[in-house]
């Protein structure tokens, strides 16, 4: 259970004020703090049925069109438990009657360690509109409604009823109606591969986010924020209205105690899918802020798998991941016996692992540990291993194939969590689990799959869909596998995915051993590139064709440039590094004349800041970049790349 805590009512007095709220009539508008994102609500009362509606725009443009606002409770059995009486409607929402409203907005920063950007701006005009049922029953409703400069967002909320009965939420009918000829890049689960469709004829309800492309080239994202104790909030085609997703619950029924805060519904817009990207901080936004005090002990860094699960190779794999700035090692599944069985016990190294030992290397070198546990042995034995892990001396765990679509899995895994951050343990929740922002509020969970990623070889099409798509909503443990004969794009291209694909705990190497690697020069990109970021900015945003994003860290910035299955030549702008200062930029791309294993070129250059840089990238192929500042050393060392050279 949320409690809300009512934060400074702002009360807007002045005309100016009332551009940013207005209500008349029962219609309430609230504007984002730059004018750009707009919501309305609507509550219309049609013979004694209250219908609620809301509507957004983005640059006065229509993004969601009036699209129902409801959800229905069925609490008859609890009433007639406590001989309570409360008046026959058709829908919960028939007899609710506006009461009141209140206005508020936030103005804040706040750090982030563990993201896409160090610094978040979170500021936001509101409304909060109250409802109260016209019967005896007591029922009341709030509906909240935000507007940042990011997006709109909007939540139900049911305040304490005073005779303590609880609400049986059977279902939520939130619709989000778009202009006609809206297309949407379709994911039927977590880890599916994309499609774009239009808004009709969908095979099964679709992930979220749903990124969409509406008619007049504008973008959109639906997505879902705080989804702590609440079935997962898909979505669902209309049965009724054309162009019209649906939220779509599990079909569990889900009881709460009041007061109870739902899940938020999150609406992005932008003129470009590189601003939906750059404004995904909003999830992180709608959740609270760390509970944890002391956060000395959550280390964002690289893990390499351990394959072999055995002390020898466990000591070697250590020496690997210290000689190549790594900061972990994971045991997969098996380590403790078969993961998919109630009988295997957590609590027992059963593989050739002298645990101890291995810890105490890693130690010495810098380097911890993460063991897999599997939902079994999670369900079966947490309260016991996790303080045992503690003691063990373990970073981390990896959750596999956790449940969390309905309310009781979506409570039981982020219980976990919080367990976790009681022992002092970082999470990575893999599977079906995408994020909605509860790393703000627990950043020891650092990542989570809920993506088709690497270790299923996807093909370089879906690695630029991606970034616009899945990677909207949070980190995602994307499980590079650099030297995989199975890989189905260029070693240039897998060598940006660190960049393209954030994750604070970032899984390099996934198939391979330190046997098996070779030691080719373009290692040093991965050896170098950070997993947590000061400023993020996307400088191409084709998506299912190219992408090209750029990252830093301090004074030093990261890129990756990728195309899909056809090559392109690709002029990229650095109008993100400071203008005219020089820089020295280390390039790695594709050269199938090379002599290299991996046929990647190395280069070094001198470059100014806003210069074009040039690329001809081989289908499936990419570009990884870093740009130092340059010292004077470094201008005299490296060669002056001309404006018109080819990389």
């Amino acid at each position: 259970m949320r409690i809300y805590k009512h934060m400074k009512r702002i009360i807007i007095l002045s005309l100016l004020q009332l551009a940013a709220f207005t209500a008349s009539a029962q219609t309430f508008k609230v504007v984002s703090p730059d004018g750009r994102q707009e919501a309305v609500i609507n509550v219309k009362d049609a013979g004694g049925c209250t219908g609620i509606t809301y509507e957004t725009k983005f640059d006065g443009r229509p993004v969601v069109l009036p699209s129902v606002m409801d959800i229905t409770i069925d609490n008859h059995i609890w009433e007639k438990a406590l001989a309570k009486k409360a008046a026959p409607v058709q829908k919960w929402f028939d007899n609710l009657v506006y009461d009141s409203h209140e206005t508020f907005a936030r103005d804040t920063v706040w750090t982030n360690r563990y993201g896409e950007r160090s610094l978040v701006k979170d500021a936001f005009n509101g409304v909060v509109l109250h409802f109260v049922k016209k019967d005896a029953s007591k029922y009341r409703l709030d509906i909240e409604m935000r507007a940042y400069n990011e997006g709109i967002a909007f939540r139900y909320r049911l305040p304490m009823h005073p005779d303590a009965i609880y609400h049986r939420i059977l279902a939520e009918n939130t619709e989000f109606s778009f202009p006609e000829g809206t297309m949407a890049w379709y994911a039927q689960w977590a880890q599916a591969p994309y499609e774009l469709l239009p808004l009709k004829d969908w095979p099964d309800e679709c992930e979220r986010p749903l990124t969409l492309k509406l008619a007049d080239d504008l973008y959109a994202a639906v997505g879902e924020a705080a989804q702590i104790d609440f079935p997962r909030g898909k979505l669902k085609l209309s049965d009724t209205r054309a162009n019209t997703v649906v939220t779509a619950l599990n079909d569990n029924a889900t009881d709460i105690v009041t007061p109870y805060d739902m899940p938020w519904r999150v609406i992005m817009a932008s003129e470009r899918l590189g601003g939906l990207m750059e404004n995904n901080d909003i999830y992180l936004n709608l959740n609270e802020a760390s509970a944890i005090a002391d956060e000395s002990w959550i280390r964002p860094g690289k893990i390499m798998r351990e394959t072999t699960l055995t002390t020898e190779n466990s000591l070697k794999c250590i020496d690997f991941c210290a000689a190549h700035n790594m900061d972990y090692i994971l045991y997969d599944w098996k380590w403790y016996g078969p993961s998919f069985d109630f009988n295997s016990d957590a609590r027992e190294v059963v593989a050739p692992i002298d645990m101890k030992k291995v810890v105490e290397y890693g130690k010495s070198k810098g380097i911890g540990v993460w063991v897999y546990v599997n939902q079994h042995a999670l369900q079966k034995q947490a309260e016991q291993i996790f303080p045992l892990y503690k003691e063990w001396g373990l970073a981390g765990i990896k959750f596999g194939f956790v449940q969390f679509t309905s309310q009781h899995w979506a409570d039981w895994v982020h219980k976990l969590v919080r367990l976790a951050a009681e022992n002092d343990l970082m999470v990575n929740i893999h599977d079906e689990y995408r994020p909605t922002g509860y790393s703000r509020t627990y950043p020891n969970l650092l990542t989570q799959e809920g993506i088709r990623g690497n270790e299923e070889f996807p093909s370089a099409t879906h690695n630029t869909i991606l970034p616009f798509t899945r990677m909207l909503c949070g980190a995602g443990d994307y499980t590079v596998c650099y030297f995989d004969p199975r890989i189905r794009n260029t070693h240039a291209h897998q060598l940006t995915f660190p960049v393209l694909f954030h994750s604070p705990l970032q899984t390099l190497y996934w198939y391979d051993t330190p046997a098996r690697i070779k030691e080719v020069p373009e290692l040093e990109f991965f050896d170098n590139v950070p997993v947590v970021w000061d400023d993020t900015k996307v400088v191409d945003d084709a998506i299912g064709e190219h992408v090209v994003i750029a990252r830093r860290s301090g004074a030093e910035w990261f890129a990756g440039a990728i195309t899909n299955d056809e090559g392109r030549r690709l002029a990229v702008p650095t109008d993100f590094l400071e203008r005219e200062q020089n820089y020295v930029l280390r390039v790695y791309t594709d050269d199938p004349e090379s002599d290299s294993p991996t046929k990647v070129k190395c280069a070094r250059y001198i470059i100014k800041g806003g210069q074009v840089l040039n690329f001809d990238l081989q289908p499936k192929g990419g570009a990884a970049m870093h740009f130092i500042p340059a010292e004077k050393s470094d201008v005299k060392k490296y060669k002056k790349l001309k404006a018109k050279s080819v990389l």
